[in-house]
């Protein structure tokens, strides 16, 4: 059985796991590395048991917990070669553990197939990332001011879509952001959008999708009623109903089953 959970999602931190029998992945880790722990210790699980950290890209919100973890653990953190850079800029002794991938190369992981694939980020190297296994395919896209062809296709009809639904635009426009943040999250380096979220939940429903999590919830300018209702929206238009969530902005979510149902474990 495969299952993924976020352990946080939002602007101020995110992380997630992927599991599969002892595999285990932890997809960035923009918390801190106490907080990784305790939610490793909830599952029963450790440091030790992850397979690989498998990073998005440099901002904080994805790598927070780095530089404190690295110093307990030497777990092998896979990326892009320009994020592997920054990675080794800014933290002294990663460089063992540094494994970096070039876009669309795959590594696997016990029976999981991990992909990287590229972004439009304000950053060099920014990735999303695809993961198959004998039960399906998961998609893990956030970080993106528009969803890059060749990704697109990579994950469109995954079973279970982690996708980035960021803002709402109106809230961005007359929120309190200065003018250039809002310039730049509304570019396309910047995030997806609640809209831009739907269009492409629509598209990956008709092509198998059977749950779609919403994740990377901006705190000032969207609200997980508001990006449920405009995806669900667009989804009902379609004629589509898929298993629909938001991730929790800072507690960790239930674990999602390949067959799109959530489970307690």
């Amino acid at each position: 059985m495969t299952t993924i959970r976020t352990l946080a999602s939002g602007s101020a931190g995110n992380a997630s796991l992927l599991s599969r029998g002892k595999t285990h992945l932890l997809i960035d880790m923009g918390i801190s590395c106490r907080r990784i722990c305790q939610s490793l210790a909830e599952l029963t699980l450790s440091p030790e048991d992850l397979s690989g950290i498998l990073i998005t890209h440099e901002h904080t919100d994805h790598i927070a917990g780095l530089a404190t973890y690295i110093k307990k653990y030497p777990t092998p953190i896979y990326c892009t070669p320009a994020v592997s850079r920054q990675l080794s800029y800014r933290l002294a002794g990663v460089e063992p553990l540094l494994r970096p991938m070039e876009l669309e190369e795959a590594i696997t992981f016990g029976e999981v197939e991990a992909m990287i694939l590229p972004t439009s980020h304000d950053c060099q190297g920014s990735a999303a990332w695809r993961f198959t296994t004998p039960e399906g395919r998961v998609g893990y896209l956030t970080d993106t001011g528009y969803v890059v062809e060749e990704t697109g296709r990579a994950l469109l009809g995954a079973d279970i879509l982690v996708l980035e639904s960021n803002h709402d635009v109106d809230m961005l426009r007359t929120g309190p952001y200065p003018y250039l943040l809002k310039k730049r999250i509304l570019g396309e380096e910047g995030h997806l959008s609640n809209d831009a979220a739907a269009a492409f939940a629509v598209e990956s429903v008709r092509a198998g999708t059977r749950t779609v999590l919403l994740a990377h919830l901006s705190e000032q300018n969207n609200t997980p009623e508001l990006a449920l209702l405009t995806v669900r929206q667009a989804l009902e238009e379609a004629g589509l109903s898929p298993l629909l969530a938001a991730a929790p902005r800072k507690t960790m979510s239930v674990a999602y089953r390949l067959e799109g149902v959530p489970c307690s474990g």
